[in-house]
């Protein structure tokens, strides 16, 4: 017998992922029609032209294939040579072999001083797990949290799909906390006392609190005290916090810094929080999505629950090596003197200026839009701007109507969830600077002609 639709599981048929959702899938179908289609749904910066990083490219061809060191030694600088031939003996047995479950021991090592330099607080190595991308490292600890559907997860609404999808699969229940968009999406103590009262009078057992910093959707950068406000109010409930900081090196105003919760919680000396961060070399000036390369780390949790994390890793053998040997380049730059700084310094420092301009490009045009409201572009790499909408028309309509007469695709609001009444979409701000005004002056006639 073939597989039907009844035999496919409840939590598979409930899922939900908005940003490959049917505008995609319709997109695609366009493209394949001949039509010129923008893509403004993924943050997937090497579809949209960014070039790979020297040094990381240089470092994966040299691991991938060391015989290269012998056949090309010109071709390579002396300190990709060096890097290579470390990352090849630290892992024993070149990247064809598994790792160990939490990943190689050398590239974890390399990963805690990163932390160290970043935020001066130490980390053990062992609790630090290498992963296929930070979003399988935010799908195992959910995994982990979460026993049976009155458990409850404290989400962003804008929020990022991944957290929703994983939630229903794993069957538990997403709380829902609104992000203050009058005030630069920050979090509010008050909407967050107020989402988990709401979940517990319904019966949910809460058990941990998710924060995306820089935001997305929302291009949102947390400051020190917002995030010691998270953290305290983590500490009065006795939640978890997940912490996907995959957009740190993306800041674009000036004044504002990326401050990790590692950081703050050392400050606080919150030992009775448990702390769950997220890292990635898909996002920042990286952009390598291809390679699937991530960590997470923890802190403040007891021994047996981390041999739990480490029989779930287990049971994927180990995150891909190449991904590892990414992390590795990620978090061991050149570094000044080196015969690879000058090239590394300029390729990032372009990748990140054209991007601060970008996202100026980006909010100036949608706010020169009557009808259209765009909080500044901050950090991260996207856009959600408010839209006003025709009565009984929503921002799905609006989204396909988009795509099939400017062959612009974005992403409908509600697939990031939205306050009651609103209406959004997301935009990335990744297409190359003529192809993004093409973008804003599109949206602009297109907005004045929407029915």
């Amino acid at each position: 017998m073939t597989v039907q639709i009844a035999d496919i599981g409840k939590t598979v048929l409930e899922t939900e992922y908005a940003v490959r959702g049917p505008i995609v899938a319709r997109a695609a179908e366009l493209e394949k029609q001949g039509r010129e289609i923008i893509y403004c749904n993924i943050g997937n910066p090497q579809s949209l032209g960014q070039k790979a990083l020297t040094w990381n490219r240089q470092i994966l061809a040299l691991c991938e294939y060391p015989a290269l060191m012998d056949l090309a030694p010109s071709a390579f600088p002396a300190d990709v040579i060096e890097v290579a031939k470390s990352i090849l003996a630290g892992t024993k047995h070149g990247l064809g072999a598994y790792s160990e479950s939490r990943g190689v021991r050398f590239i974890r090592e390399a990963v805690a001083e990163f932390i160290l330099e970043r935020d001066h607080i130490g980390v053990d190595p062992d609790a630090i797990f290498l992963t296929d991308g930070a979003s399988k490292g935010v799908q195992t600890i959910l995994r982990l949290l979460i026993s049976g559907p009155q458990d409850g997860i404290m989400v962003p609404i804008p929020q990022y799909p991944l957290y929703s999808a994983t939630i229903t699969l794993s069957e538990g229940r997403m709380v829902s906390y609104q992000l203050d968009e009058a005030n630069g999406w920050k979090l509010s103590r008050t909407l967050l006392e107020a989402s988990l009262a709401t979940a517990e009078a319904e019966g949910a057992h809460v058990k941990a609190i998710c924060v995306i910093n820089p935001g997305n959707p929302t291009g949102a950068v947390l400051d020190e005290a917002n995030i010691a406000m998270i953290i305290e109010f983590a500490k009065a409930h006795g939640l978890a916090i997940l912490a996907d900081e995959v957009y740190q090196e993306n800041i674009y105003l000036s004044g504002d810094e990326f401050v990790s919760f590692a950081k703050v919680l050392h400050q606080l000396e919150a030992k009775d929080v448990t702390l769950f961060s997220f890292h990635s070399c898909s996002k920042g000036f990286l952009g390598e999505c291809g390679v699937r390369g991530g960590y997470f780390e923890f802190r403040n949790v007891p021994d047996e629950v981390a041999a739990q994390i480490l029989k779930l890793q287990s049971v994927n053998l180990c995150a891909n090596l190449p991904g590892q040997t990414a992390v590795y380049a990620m978090v061991r730059p050149p570094k000044p003197g080196m015969p690879s700084y000058a090239q590394y310094a300029a390729e990032k420092g372009a990748i990140l200026d054209t991007l601060k301009q970008r996202a100026i490009l980006l909010a100036e045009g949608l706010n020169r839009i009557e009808g259209i409201s765009c909080n500044v572009i901050a950090g991260a790499m996207y856009a959600f701007p408010s839209i006003t909408l025709p009565p009984e028309r929503t921002d799905s309509d609006y989204s396909m109507a988009l795509l099939e007469q400017t062959g612009i695709c974005v992403v409908p609001g509600s697939g990031f969830g939205q306050a009651e009444g609103t209406a959004h979409f997301r935009t990335t701000i990744l297409p190359p600077t003529e192809k993004l005004q093409k973008v804003v002056d599109a949206l602009g006639e297109f907005h004045r002609n929407f029915k």
